[in-house]
């Protein structure tokens, strides 16, 4: 690209400015000829003035013209030698005195006819040297007569040449000027796009760290910011598509370790119970374990459902109150909670409603208030809380159980991440809850965040749009 600038932008240089010199080249000739045109006529007519007056004294004294030319014309042939230049007279058609600058070609028709007209006839010859010539005839009675004036042009030729040569010349010296500074400027230029390719190299390549450096407002500045901020969102989607992959195969390995253990269970018992003699008791035994391994795999089924469902669906435009919200929610959790002998709470300051799905909203409560419960230690209670926070309305579930560190935070939405494992699984919990928790928040575009501290409790806040 570069490299086809440079001589597109040097060609049409080369073009312009030699036509530019050609120009100036002729119109500085045709200044010259006109000068010595104008300094030939001037001549012709001083001589033909004073031969005029010669003629006539001449004639008076008696004497003929014809024989007495080669005498007149002497001084003024002697006069115009040094100058290179000639003469020549005509009479009837006929040259009757040719001075020693005159030389006719044989091309050339001498004496020219002017039609007894006195105007004078101004052309130029080019046979082995430019003349410029000058011809006109006298007035009556000396109309026969005619004076030829021969101006040497090879000075102003050669004057002319040397100029158009220098002209050239310097054309030549301005042309490399132009080329050096054209191909400095063309780098100037060209850097960006240099660093762009450069950088683009090393993307294609995986550096997605390299940047173009921004300088200036022109456009290729512009073109370089934008490049940068490409840049940037590739390497946005890169990391995201990273962390998405990195995501669905640590859920891929959860799940397998989440199937792999009451499959190899249950496999285990029932194998125990085909070849080994066993009692009513321990078949029971055995039953109820495989039994209750099954129950897990079916509530792990159902969870992965909802997730699936909750991933595809969108909220479901409607008013939910938040006092339903909790009659509802205690109703479903008390025996869960009395089970446990936990005491579990609802307060609500004021009316408030949210926007969203009463059946996907309960899910998402109900699924708090049992981490916390499992969270939680006999006889310790579980606050249910609603208020108004500025334009937002917050659902609180508060604890005073284990608590979690903070890097545990971090993790606790992932599918199947346990605070502790060994607890949830005597639960029966799959580590699927705050995953759906997640899917549900996000469908009603509200914010859920955790505070904890180990042995203290934790708080989780849901925060809804008004």
């Amino acid at each position: 690209m570069k490299k086809k600038t440079f001589f597109t932008v040097l060609f049409l240089f080369t073009v312009l400015l030699n036509s530019v010199i050609l120009i100036v080249s002729i119109v500085i000739l045709k200044d010259k000829f006109s000068i010595v045109r104008d300094k030939c006529l001037a001549e012709h007519y001083v001589i033909a003035s004073s031969l005029l007056g010669d003629m006539q004294a001449l004639e008076q004294r008696g004497n003929s013209v014809e024989g007495n030319i080669d005498n007149v014309m002497r001084l003024y042939s002697r006069y115009l030698q040094g100058k290179g230049n000639g003469l020549a007279v005509a009479f009837s058609g006929e040259w009757i005195y040719e001075s020693p600058g005159f030389a006719a070609e044989d091309n050339m028709i001498f004496p020219p006819d002017t039609g007894y007209s006195q105007e004078r006839l101004v052309y130029m010859e080019n046979g082995n040297r430019p003349v410029l010539c000058v011809y006109g005839s006298f007035p009556a009675p000396w109309q026969d007569y005619g004076l030829m004036y021969i101006g040497d042009l090879s000075d102003t030729i050669q004057s002319w040449r040397h100029t158009k040569n220098i002209l050239f010349l310097t054309g030549a010296v301005a042309m490399l000027m132009m080329s050096f500074v054209l191909f400095q400027f063309l780098n100037i230029i060209f850097r960006p796009l240099r660093q762009i390719s450069s950088t683009s190299a090393k993307i294609a390549n995986g550096n997605y760290d390299s940047r173009i450096p921004v300088h200036g407002k022109d456009e290729i500045s512009r073109v370089a910011y934008n490049f940068n901020l490409m840049v940037e969102q590739v390497e946005r989607q890169i990391k995201q598509l990273e962390e998405a992959a990195e995501q669905k195969q640590q859920f891929i390995d959860n799940f397998s370790h989440e199937l792999r253990i009451p499959l190899t269970a249950i496999y285990g018992y029932a194998e125990y119970m085909q070849k080994a003699p066993v009692s009513e008791e321990e078949r029971y035994e055995c039953t109820q374990f495989i039994m209750s391994e099954c129950n897990r795999l079916q509530n792990m089924a159902y969870q992965l459902l909802d997730m699936a469902l909750f991933c595809r669906d969108e909220m479901k435009d409607g008013e939910c109150s938040v006092r339903e919200l909790f009659m509802q929610s205690e109703k479903a959790m008390y025996m869960r909670a009395k089970e446990k002998k936990i005491r579990l709470s609802y307060a609500l300051s004021q009316r408030c409603v949210i926007r969203g799905n009463m059946e996907q909203l309960l899910i998402l409560i109900n699924n708090l208030i049992d981490n916390a419960i499992k969270a939680s230690r006999q006889e310790e209670e579980v606050c249910v809380s609603a208020y108004l926070e500025k334009s937002n309305v917050v659902l609180e579930v508060k604890d005073h159980g284990i608590g979690m560190e903070p890097g545990q935070i971090s993790h606790i939405r992932e599918a199947f991440y346990r605070v502790d494992k060994a607890r949830s699984r005597a639960s029966g919990g799959a580590g699927l809850g705050l995953a759906i928790c997640e899917k549900i928040v996000q469908i009603h575009h509200a914010d859920m965040s955790f505070v904890s501290e180990p042995g203290k409790g934790t708080v989780v806040k849901l925060s809804f749009p008004a």
